[in-house]
């Protein structure tokens, strides 16, 4: 589903606060990745907790993937750019997640999954996001669901800028998810060179640009290949003008921050230590995916 439309006008857009590297990192069974949200951006991005960058061509970077381990108290969104990936949970679901498609997992009160790349050679490329559960939501039953990349909506406006509409709405597109509490926006937009793409974004939100190909221009400040641009939040600010000078690809994610307390042990993130604690025993006890 691709619609055309008309460009939504910013009348104040938010500036650049700073500009942020990945740091190179690995995960699961050695995968290599860049870590673009890493922890100490967590309450200032709240709601999100994470956001990892993974691509190579190189086999021995991703072959062995993310074997069995736990999740509780957050979703994860993982979108894959290229490359097929086999899901598996302890609440019984499964799923291959291939070229431009999103897996979306809600851990809740505990579930046990495994990633593990279904090729042997090619690239592989993708992003996981890190998106917090409210404390009330935090023991909810796990879920889960697959989107193929003809199943996202996407839009098109009169400029060329193409847009995978993920979660939330885009110049009237909803996405392929909306959730309540956190609102979050997550779009990936492709822009052609000599473009602009205009997005309204509440005063409220946190949000971050990342981009993953090219460059682009955010209220006259460059952002370059692979740097996350953090939003500065100001309350007159009502959106985010994005220009190309060249063909560029990036992420735009935002959300209402949930203001409630962070205790975060690995895959596990509660609101206390307490908390964190019983999800330690459970899973010692086995008592995660029942």
């Amino acid at each position: 589903m691709n619609t055309t439309v008309h460009t939504t006008t910013v009348a104040h857009p938010r500036s650049v606060e700073r500009l942020v590297a990945g740091q190179a990192t690995s995960d699961g069974a050695g995968v290599k990745l860049t870590r673009v949200l890493t922890q100490n951006l967590q309450r200032r991005l709240d709601p999100f907790l994470m956001l990892d960058a993974f691509g190579s061509d190189q086999p021995d970077d991703y072959i062995a993937g993310f074997p069995d381990h736990p999740h509780r108290g957050f979703e994860t969104i993982t979108y894959m750019i290229a490359g097929r990936m086999r899901h598996r949970d302890s609440a019984g679901h499964e799923g291959l997640l291939e070229n431009g498609g999103v897996q979306w997992m809600t851990a809740g009160r505990g579930v046990i999954h495994s990633e593990i790349p279904q090729q042997e050679d090619g690239v592989m490329e993708g992003f996981q996001l890190w998106l917090n559960l409210p404390a009330r939501d935090k023991m909810m039953a796990p879920w889960y669901r697959d989107f193929k990349a003809a199943d996202l909506p996407k839009l098109t406006t009169e400029q060329g800028v193409a847009v995978t509409v993920i979660a939330g709405d885009s110049h009237g597109v909803g996405g392929a998810v909306t959730r309540e509490t956190t609102a979050p926006l997550y779009l990936d937009i492709h822009l052609p060179a000599g473009s602009r793409f205009e997005q309204v974004v509440p005063a409220s939100h946190n949000a971050f640009v990342y981009v993953y190909r090219g460059e682009v221009s955010i209220a006259g400040q460059t952002v370059p290949v692979q740097r996350m641009a953090l939003l500065a939040n100001s309350p007159e600010a009502d959106g985010v003008v994005i220009e190309a000078s060249a063909d560029a690809k990036v992420l735009l994610i935002a959300g209402q921050p949930l203001g409630e307390p962070i205790a975060q042990y690995g895959p596990f993130v509660m609101n206390t230590q307490q908390e964190i604690y019983q999800a330690l025993s459970d899973m010692r006890d086995g008592r995660f995916g029942e």
